[in-house]
């Protein structure tokens, strides 16, 4: 199958060039994109036709730069539902972790990760930004590396001790043109596009950050994109985690979640050797385990947390588990808990 990507990674490109003088609505005819696409964030193009048509549109407009000028005009909003997450991550390394999480969901042809510093310099690492598969046309890596720029810049509320800049093209535009959007030097024919950053850099926190929307966020990509490999089970497990305690954590509750119905639910769980009731049980187990022997909280509160309906059902079940009282597993905290198949 021809992988797609979100049509919105385009955002504002007809606009651009209109102002350089070209017809933006006539380049995305040419290639058969509608204009609306661009301005939703579930809208899909196959990804060979995103690159193929960046492109021709700067050859077109005689524009190496326009990668680049793309970039400048846009902000992490491009990435749907996946910006609300980063924007409100903790850290700028937990943003670095979602993204590389879930880039996949605004395009599985792209990877973002920290490496070791490409120039081997102490103090230094660096975000890489890579197709999956095959080398990614020059336009796209300098709209997408210029793009992780300006969203670090708007995490970090300002200059981020930026080192260089490493595009694995020849120039495309005027190498003043790269130092005056990076604002620092670049270097031209490596073998990755990588933004070299100080070491420190991922665990300076977010400002402004709200715990609560990046929870909704993740809740929504995690039950509507499930990631590549990811099986069923892992999923429903996943789920579960989320509403213990919280929510309706049954399997009607968890199939809806999952869009799909109770029965096909727990045929495809069958599939995989396991049942709802079992990974509910590995959850409450692992859950249970972690609030006795981790904290202080009283076993009443744990038994809601865990989702039973009273404290006789946790003991029974603490019993079950591992062979002794709450209290006894409290007092040893040796216990592990095993999980289901």
């Amino acid at each position: 199958m021809e992988p797609m990507v979100r049509a919105a990674g385009l955002r504002g490109l007809p606009a651009l060039l209109d102002r350089l003088g070209g017809d933006g609505s006539a380049m995305l005819a040419r290639f058969g994109v509608p204009p609306a696409a661009l301005d939703s964030d579930d809208e899909l193009i196959p990804a060979v036709t995103a690159g193929r048509l960046l492109e021709a549109a700067a050859a077109d407009r005689d524009r190496g730069d326009l990668g680049l000028r793309l970039a400048g005009l846009q902000n992490a909003s491009v990435l749907g539902p996946l910006a609300l997450a980063i924007e409100n991550a903790a850290t700028l390394g937990e943003a670095l972790e979602t993204t590389r999480r879930f880039l996949f969901v605004h395009s599985p042809t792209l990877t973002v990760a920290q490496i070791p510093d490409p120039s081997g310099r102490p103090g230094v690492v660096g975000l890489l930004y890579r197709g999956t598969a095959a080398p990614l046309p020059p336009q796209v890596a300098d709209l997408g590396l210029g793009l992780i720029h300006r969203t670090v810049l708007l995490l970090h509320d300002g200059p981020y001790g930026l080192r260089s800049v490493h595009l694995p093209h020849a120039p495309l535009a005027a190498p003043g043109a790269y130092t005056a959007f990076f604002g620092t030097e670049v270097r031209f024919r490596r073998p990755d596009a990588v933004l070299r950053v100080p070491g420190g850099l991922l665990a300076t926190a977010v400002p402004g950050g709200n715990q609560l929307l990046r929870d909704l966020a993740l809740d929504y990509l995690t039950s509507h994109f499930p990631e590549p490999g990811q099986s069923v089970a892992d999923r429903v497990r996943l789920l579960l985690a989320q509403a213990l305690g919280t929510s309706p954590a049954g399997v009607t509750a968890i199939a809806r979640r999952l869009r799909t119905h109770p029965r096909t639910l727990q045929r495809r769980l069958a599939a995989e050797q396991t049942t709802f009731e079992a990974l509910l049980d590995d959850v409450r187990r692992a859950a249970a385990h972690r609030l006795i022997t981790g904290t202080p909280l009283p076993f009443t509160q744990i038994t809601a947390m865990i989702g039973l309906a009273e404290q006789s059902a946790l003991s029974r079940a603490v019993r079950r588990w591992f062979g002794v009282t709450p209290r006894q597993l409290r007092s040893s905290g040796t216990a592990t808990p095993q999980r289901t198949p």
